[in-house]
């Protein structure tokens, strides 16, 4: 049977598909380096735990997992011939129809192990990208994904995920199963990213429209961001009072959600919140979310959200950072721009709640908070204020009569201290802005 040639789908209905076996290879030698990715510096009992929750957050039962330590990668297959037989006799034990594999398999790798094993095989990579197809719920969110998974299908299988297809209803990328021209297939795959790659492009073009207008009246841009699962979507519901679909799960949101909000002197803010990033994150879906980034890349301040519970926070901050590199913010910019929001800190013990509140408060640009609780968010929100005002400058105006129109765009982007009305009908204020807002004034007052 050639690479090229499909299953039968009675043959992977043998077997529960809903049911997965979740496989962590630990490749122990030397020379295989070379294919080792970020996920390699993490503990194997940590990235099973993520691996589990990427199937469970697609709605997979996760009937078996097992941590393989590989000592001699096979091109073919990655795993031995001896392991093979085994999880064989497991996946028939369990009735199991899915297999992930939390590591990059080739093409060719993924077709060998799904002949051996007569199931549905899938890598870490194409699991993101189905979790990713169901949770985008706008247009521009579904088109960043089909790009995505379209590219990624580039040099495999057309049409080879129908095993989520059925179980979801229908929802897969790539339609129903029978196709045979894999050239055919292949054409069309082409043809269908070029025109994807348009639309997003219009996409690109509409959002910076919508950035030039917000920047006529201009209003400081804060994002979140953070390693999937985080809790960024919480801490914006409690910052905003919005009702973003937050859960404990991986990739709960994917669509980035904006909303306007009052900081305590009155300014008024955009809060972003994106989605979350995760290690090893495909080169072409970071490409592809480059659209809906871009909010991260134009805000004034990043809020960096970690889950201080997470005994692999630290490999998810780099992981977060260096995402951030690859988008064009360097290390430099990172320093400048990013506040770290240490969250979750309801969940740790009262010694190492103290330790961590301690550590916060002796390191500049950090704040412990719990989105939960709401421990501390009062002080961060106030730190952002003190973050965004910049050097603001003090001066004294009077609007005549005619003028009185700006007075609601003074109350919503300056800090008025003192306001006193005069016999004549004209107002004198006391104010404080930032640069970009007394700049704003004076043009306004010109006019």
């Amino acid at each position: 049977m050639s690479d090229n040639t499909q299953f039968p789908e009675s043959e992977y209905e043998n077997r529960d598909s809903s049911r997965v076996l979740v496989i962590v290879p630990v490749i122990k030698q030397s020379r295989a380096e070379a294919e080792r990715t970020a996920l390699s510096s993490r503990a194997p009992e940590s990235r099973l735990q993520e691996a589990e929750g990427l199937a469970r957050a697609i709605g997979l039962e996760v009937a078996a997992s097992e941590i393989v330590t590989i000592n001699d990668p096979r091109p073919a297959t990655l795993l031995g011939t001896g392991k093979i037989e085994e999880l064989d006799a497991l996946l028939d034990e369990k009735n199991i129809g899915l297999v992930v594999v939390d590591h990059p398999l080739s093409p060719v790798q993924q077709r060998n192990l799904e002949k051996a094993w007569v199931a549905k095989v899938i890598d870490r990579t194409g699991l993101i990208l189905e979790i990713f197809g169901e949770r985008a719920s706008t247009k521009e969110g579904r088109l960043q994904v089909e790009l995505a998974h379209l590219n990624y299908q580039r040099g495999r299988l057309v049409r080879s995920w129908t095993h989520l297809e059925r179980q979801r209803g229908g929802g897969g990328f790539m339609g129903g199963p029978g196709e045979t021209q894999i050239e055919a297939d292949r054409r069309m795959l082409r043809e269908r990213i070029t025109k994807l790659e348009r639309e997003l492009e219009q996409v690109v073009r509409t959002r910076k429209l919508h950035r030039s207008k917000r920047k006529k009246v201009p209003h400081p841009i804060v994002a979140l961001v953070g390693y999937t699962n985080a809790g960024k979507s919480t801490l914006f519901n409690r910052i905003t009072g919005a009702g973003v679909l937050a859960e404990d799960m991986l990739f709960a949101t994917l669509d980035p959600t904006l909303r306007r909000m009052k900081l305590p002197h009155g300014r008024t803010v955009i809060l972003s919140d994106t989605v979350g990033f995760i290690s090893d994150l495909p080169t072409h879906l970071v490409a592809a979310f480059r659209a809906t980034l871009e909010e991260v890349l134009e805000a004034d301040l990043i809020l960096h959200v970690r889950d201080m519970a997470d005994p692999a926070r630290d490999a998810q901050s780099a992981d977060v950072l260096r995402i951030l590199g690859e988008l064009g913010i360097d290390e430099a910019e990172q320093n400048a721009r990013i506040l770290e929001v240490w969250n979750k800190v309801d969940l740790l013990g009262p010694e190492e709640h103290d330790a961590i509140m301690a550590r916060a408060s002796a390191t500049e640009n950090v704040m412990a908070v719990s989105a939960i609780s709401g421990e501390g968010v009062d002080v961060l929100v106030d730190r952002i204020a003190d973050r965004l005002a910049g050097v603001l400058t003090e001066t004294t105006i009077t609007l005549s009569p005619d003028q009185l129109h700006l007075l609601p765009w003074l109350y919503e982007h300056a800090l008025v201290d003192e306001r006193r009305d005069l016999e004549d009908g004209s107002v004198s204020l006391d104010l404080r802005l930032a640069g970009g807002e007394a700049q704003r004034l004076e043009s306004m007052l010109a006019e």
